[in-house]
């Protein structure tokens, strides 16, 4: 899984889910040609094209008009998937292309109007084939989820994109939710062959790999997460009605939305840029003001959207870990600037004082335990220091003396970052904090000469068994210290890793 892994942490979560669903469009395509699948090649061709048009074209006008910042990938990801669920149509089908047409424009002007706080609240595809089934009565056939030569395209490059974003806990809960309410409602049909069929004719798996896990419409934690999976698990069994309404995919995906919408955080944050300094070799820090406050919880990450031309392969979106405390009045990002440069890292490090940039999605499951009382170790590697940045200065405005050793790993003394607060937290809550230096050619005071390992954890940390561990930096840093910590009898319960979200 390593290889997958470094593969994964190189391509953007947007990137990713296009190139998939640019692979399924053109397998299908492959399929329709050899007559496997019952659709013609061209027919699949031109709705394609239509409905790539459509999304664009009005993606446009409403981008130029309400001068919002695009974000091209979504606008493609929106296209392809309609493309896959709205069954291919000919030239002169006028019914089917007016279908297609709504559909499109819909999904994407939904993004605009049914929004809280420029935020929008529905999954673009859903609403727009939903709207267009209640205003044409035509409805989407969901044709990429009952073709079987399709099955294993879907599946696997789906499990990437989960593997990438890891949101297996909202499909896993989905899944089971769907797949148990499908045998309960049955009306006495044999479990296994109705699993079987679900698994191989229905859109079960496109639906929870690709549009149940879109970040915008995703709740903030694991646990109201898995509620969403539940809540759209249930509502996708085919019998589940509501008098004479059956809900179709779409529809149980929309009440979903709606539910995300009353538990996440409202809209869209604009933040302007006050302060932007240089506070180790190669990091960054940028201190920004919010249009309105920004509620969350140490540890949390946001999505950062900064429009800038050309955009590279990865696009004008990032995740980002806040490095602020909520304590604050101001919101800090810290990060680190590798050559060569990403065109969103060097559109970050050009910003003015005074320029803007919209963040969004708030998420994030590592923050501190409500136990005070529970011993803790934090351990970082480079720029992962800043979800432990948040946290500590929480701590220190709170005054919440908890008992926490802070391993913190770089390669020279130049790279360490916020160490002024981490040397204020030994002052005023009575923090350790242990900076290790893996590279470093002269012995610096105050430092650990060498790597973090079991070694010193186990020196420095006689009661490591008993202490929750955090873990956060570059993902083969995190999963490295995992096994020792596992080797070391640590318990895995007593384990927190940060999904690294500077890799989406």
């Amino acid at each position: 899984m390593t290889y997958i892994d470094t593969f994964l942490n190189k391509i953007t979560m947007y990137r990713l889910v296009l190139y998939y669903l640019v692979i399924l469009v053109g397998m299908s395509a492959l399929f329709c040609f050899f007559e496997i699948l019952p659709y013609s090649p061209t027919n699949l061709a031109f709705s394609t094209i239509l409905t790539l048009f459509v999304c664009w074209f009005v993606q446009y006008l409403f981008a130029k008009t309400f001068g919002a910042i695009a974000n091209i990938e979504s606008v493609y990801i929106t296209a392809f998937i309609l493309a896959l669920i709205i069954s291919p149509v000919s030239p002169t089908d006028f019914a089917g292309i007016g279908f297609i047409v709504f559909a499109s424009a819909w999904a994407m002007a939904s993004k605009y109007i049914f929004t809280i706080g420029k935020k929008h609240l529905f999954n673009p595809a859903a609403f727009g084939i939903a709207f267009a089934a209640l205003a044409l009565d035509q409805s989407a056939t969901w044709w990429v989820g009952g073709n079987l030569p399709l099955l294993p395209f879907v599946l696997i490059g789906g499990l990437l994109i989960v593997r990438k974003i890891h949101r297996f806990d909202l499909v896993i809960t989905f899944s089971i939710a769907a797949l148990l309410t499908i045998i309960l409602t049955g009306n006495g049909r044999d479990p296994i062959t109705t699993i079987a069929q679900t698994l191989q004719y229905t859109p079960l798996f496109f639906l929870a790999l690709v549009m149940l896990t879109e970040p915008l419409t995703m709740p903030p934690n694991r646990y109201l997460r898995m509620l969403y999976g539940a809540i759209v698990g249930f509502l996708f069994a085919p019998n589940i009605h509501f008098g004479s309404l059956y809900l179709s995919p779409e529809l149980a995906l929309l009440v979903g939305n709606i539910y995300v919408a009353i538990v996440s955080p409202k809209g869209r944050f604009m933040l302007t840029l006050l302060e932007k300094k240089e506070i180790a070799s190669g990091t960054y820090e940028f201190i920004f003001t919010s249009d309105r406050p920004l509620t969350f919880n140490p540890g949390q990450y946001v999505e950062w959207t900064l429009g800038h031309t050309p955009n590279d392969d990865r696009g004008n979106r990032r995740y980002f870990t806040i490095a602020s405390s909520p304590t604050e009045q101001t919101v800090r990002l810290g990060v680190r600037v590798y050559e060569p440069a990403s065109t969103f890292k060097l559109a970050l490090t050009s910003m003015d004082v005074g320029d803007t940039v919209s963040i969004s999605s708030l998420a994030g499951d590592f923050v501190l335990p409500k136990d005070k009382n529970k011993k803790l170790v934090f351990i970082a590697g480079g720029i992962g220091i800043t979800p432990f940045r948040s946290q500590v200065q929480y701590l220190i405005d709170t005054k919440d003396t908890r008992t926490i050793t802070l391993l913190y790993s770089n390669k020279t003394a130049s790279e360490i970052a916020y160490k002024d607060t981490f040397d204020r937290a030994a002052q005023s809550i009575g923090m350790k904090t242990i900076y290790a230096l893996s590279a470093e050619q002269n012995p610096v005071p105050g430092t650990y000469a060498g790597r973090v390992d079991s070694t010193l954890i186990a020196r420095e940390i006689p009661d490591y068994k008993e202490r929750m561990f955090y873990l956060s930096g570059p993902h083969g840093m995190v999963t490295a210290f995992e096994k020792t910590l596992h080797e070391m009898g640590v318990s895995r319960f007593n384990i927190k890793t940060d999904y690294f979200p500077g890799f989406a």
